[in-house]
């Protein structure tokens, strides 16, 4: 069961006669970005939501991603590609995704360091040691104390070690689709404070859509020692994979004859164009060490060094298709034989107008950093004084080759066509925090929460294209003094309430800035054409709650919010075609609520948790989405963000080995993108531009089961079938053109069908399910 409020106070009896009881501090206590900085979980101003090892193995989620998804009031996923370690992960909103181009505003540590890339702040969930992990933390809200980069929320994962988690473990499991995974542990604990474990991943499947194979590695090793006073440890992690993601596909689309069904509609595990294929490899150490004065003073100090690599291949229709198909219009009789070679498809000849490309990147990263922060305790004080510096470089460059299409939708090259450079850029960004934060008792039972951050972050960018070769170098430098403060109040033994008001910021990363023109857009993840100033995000998020307790047995608590950020930046589709570029949105606002409730019964236990948000632009302008430009007005919707979330849960253990369990998630509809406005091209009326007709996905519901034997005190069986009615649902819309009408290639003696605007999706998995053995020696 989640440990998503924090328990009741604990009571001390002193006198069997006089009945005196004394009731003492609470001391559970939750994980912070800071390493070394844990603080009493019901002295914040905000919920924090946690979870264990073992919460999340008795899960037995997919993955961490999948695991957050189905547990955490607030989160919910995007399928945008398909593969559960791409997930486009959303708190509040707010999204942590794994592809270049989203709109990034959650940060990831991992003990203590940053671990979203450089290059775009993204997250790559196929790098998190999944088999290391010992706690996961999820702290909402633009606090600056959660570091920069901040806007909506922190999650803080830390790793297991040789002393608290001695011996061999591990777990195998076999899975739909060919899944096949293994997470192994080992860990050692010395007699004079020594300890050391080492654990590894390793997934492969063929995936549920099809040629959407993915497989991915990594090891994680830890040393280290704790001492009376000084503690020291070293980490290693390198991880490889090679995940495929297929992205969306054409749903239904508007002819002159009507609606009529696309290529999702026939065969939802299709893929529109091949390949998507990503190859990640990285390589993170980190050392740290923490010494304890006397009168509770603690100084800790991080040091961390990052490298990576990430190469891309996508398959996609070139931005000379359409002439392509016009100019063979002319070129074949009535028997489909052609007349001329202007379109290449004589024997033996290629294609002077390429219907198809391959957009190859490669992208190299380093980054280094340290982080130092000392904690003292002054009466009714507890100060925490810091400073970070974090440098990283990036080396990106985009090459693309003419390539022609398969019946199967797939590229491949044209004979005799090469590889060319086509975009680059070295880009370095250099960023330095200083920062303090007080928890201050005011009063017995009241607390006050106040940090205080400066950020000073600066930018480089050298843009390279195959036209115009290198191009002057570039420097944005940007600054930013960001507060917080919350009050909290126990009232009673089992009543918390609180209020917070913070503020944090973003700055643009190298491929926002080195694609920021609207005159030369570029297509994500693979171009890069110039680098006009954007402005860095700012975020201020107001928060008031309550929480309530009943022993360890209920836990209620409830969260209502506003998020208002400035200048937000989204990457825009440029009208009638595959590029697009980074701009600036004036306002948005992120507000809704959060409520959840726990109970254990003892043999059984039940959570139930809502959402509500309302994700909005709060300004006048124009947003190009997809194929059209839409007029923004304030409180239009954000695309891709359910409004209602509801998930339910229950564990029931009949017999002490056997444990049965049900989650289920309801979801609300989701705006597509393109369609905010609730408008699309008109096909059918000369007069008419436009038309009312709402994209957006359906709502849904995903019910999952599972069960769990233990034979014994080391050894346990267990199985899980997820989305067990095989219901058909849809996480991600979007207007796009379909190039393809029914998954057929527009060839040119085929006459084009004349269509309107196409709803693209990303479809939702169906039923699939695993078995697998855990065990612990």
């Amino acid at each position: 069961m989640l440990a998503t409020a924090p328990p009741a106070a604990a009571q001390s009896v002193t006198g069997a006669l006089d009945r005196e009881v004394t009731r003492l501090d609470r001391v559970e206590v939750t994980a912070t970005p800071l390493r070394g900085a844990p603080v009493d979980a019901d002295h914040l101003p905000y919920n924090v939501q946690s979870a264990t090892a073992e919460e999340i193995d008795a899960a037995h989620a997919e993955n961490l991603p999948g695991f957050m998804t189905r547990r955490l009031p607030g989160v919910n996923a995007n399928e945008v590609q398909g593969s559960p370690f791409q997930t486009d992960i959303t708190f509040r909103g707010f999204r942590a995704s794994a592809l270049p181009g989203a709109a990034q505003g959650l940060s990831v540590y991992l003990d203590g360091v940053r671990i979203n890339e450089p290059f775009a702040d993204i997250i790559s969930w196929d790098m998190v040691p999944e088999a290391a992990i010992r706690t996961l933390t999820l702290m909402p809200g633009s606090n600056p104390l959660f570091g920069a980069n901040t806007l909506g929320g922190a999650l803080a994962f830390t790793t297991k070690s040789g002393l608290t988690d001695p011996g061999l473990a591990g777990d195998v499991q076999l899975g739909s689709d060919a899944r096949r995974r293994l997470d192994a542990a080992w860990g050692w604990a010395g007699g004079d404070g020594m300890h050391a474990f080492v654990a590894t991943t390793q997934f492969d499947e063929d995936g549920w859509r099809d040629a959407s194979e993915g497989r991915l590695g990594n090891v994680f090793a830890r040393l280290g020692r704790e001492g009376e006073a000084t503690d020291w440890d070293v980490s290693l992690l390198h991880g490889r994979s090679r995940l495929i993601g297929n992205g969306l596909l054409p749903s239904w689309r508007y002819t002159d004859d009507g609606v009529e069904p696309g290529l999702y509609e026939m065969d939802r595990r299709a893929v529109y164009t091949s390949p998507d294929l990503t190859r990640n490899r990285n390589t993170l150490a980190t050392a740290q060490l923490e010494h304890r004065f006397g009168g509770g003073s603690v100084f800790n100090v991080l040091a961390y060094v990052r490298r990576g690599t990430r190469d891309t291949v996508n398959g996609d229709a070139s931005e000379d298709y359409e002439e392509y198909v016009e100019a063979c219009e002319d070129g074949f009789d009535a028997d489909g034989l052609p007349l001329e070679d202007e379109c290449g498809h004589t024997a033996g000849e290629a294609a002077l107008i390429p219907p198809a490309v391959f957009n190859t990147t490669r992208m190299e990263q380093r980054g280094h950093g340290l982080a130092a922060n000392l904690g003292q305790a002054f009466a009714t004080h507890r100060l925490t004084w810091g400073a970070s510096w974090d440098r990283s470089r990036v080396d990106y460059a985009q090459f693309e080759q003419d390539g022609d299409f398969t019946p199967e939708r797939s590229v491949v090259a044209l004979p005799g066509s090469e590889r060319a450079f086509f975009s680059g850029v070295d880009g370095a960004t250099e960023a330095f925090g200083l920062f303090v934060t007080d928890l201050w008792e005011l009063a017995p039972d009241t607390w006050l929460n106040a940090s205080l951050r400066w950020n000073r972050v600066e930018v480089e960018n050298t843009l390279s294209t195959a036209d115009d070769g290198e191009k002057p170098r570039e420097a944005f430098t940007y600054t930013k003094l960001n507060p917080a403060f919350g009050l909290t109040r126990r009232i009673g033994a089992d009543v918390t309430v609180f209020a917070s008001a913070s503020q944090n910021t973003r700055a643009p990363t190298a491929i926002e800035l080195g694609c920021a023109d609207p005159e030369e857009p570029c297509r994500l993840p693979t171009g890069l054409q110039a680098d006009p100033f954007l402005e860095q995000i700012v975020s201020r998020t107001y928060e008031l709650g309550a929480r309530w307790t009943s022993g360890r047995a209920r836990a209620v608590s409830l969260s209502l919010y506003r998020a208002d950020n400035r200048n937000d930046i989204l990457f825009l589709r440029a009208p009638n075609s595959q590029l697009g570029y980074f701009d600036n949105a004036d306002r948005t606002r992120h507000q809704g609520a959060d409520l959840q409730f726990v109970q254990d019964f003892g043999t059984a236990a039940v959570w139930a948790g809502y959402s509500y948000l309302d994700a909005t632009y709060q300004a006048t302008g124009e947003l190009l989405s997809g194929e059209r430009v839409i007029e923004l007005e304030p409180g239009m919707r954000i695309a891709g963000l359910p409004r209602h979330t509801l998930k339910l849960g229950i564990d029931w253990r009949p017999t002490p080995s056997l444990l049965l369990g049900a989650d289920w998630q309801a979801l609300s509809g989701r705006v597509a993108s393109g369609n905010e406005d609730g408008l699309v091209d008109n096909v059918d009326d000369d007069d008419a531009d436009e038309v009312r007709h709402d994209l957006a996905t359906a709502g849904y519901g995903l019910l999952n089961l599972r069960a769990e034997w233990a034979l014994g005190p080391r050894l346990a069986l267990y199985a899980r079938v997820n989305n067990i009615l095989d219901k058909r649902h849809e996480t991600w819309a979007a207007v796009a053109e379909d190039l393809f009408p029914g998954g057929e290639l527009i060839r040119p003696h085929v006459e084009p069908v004349e269509e309107g605007p196409s709803r693209f999706v990303a479809p939702g998995a169906p039923r699939t399910w695993q078995v697998g053995m855990r065990f612990r020696f």
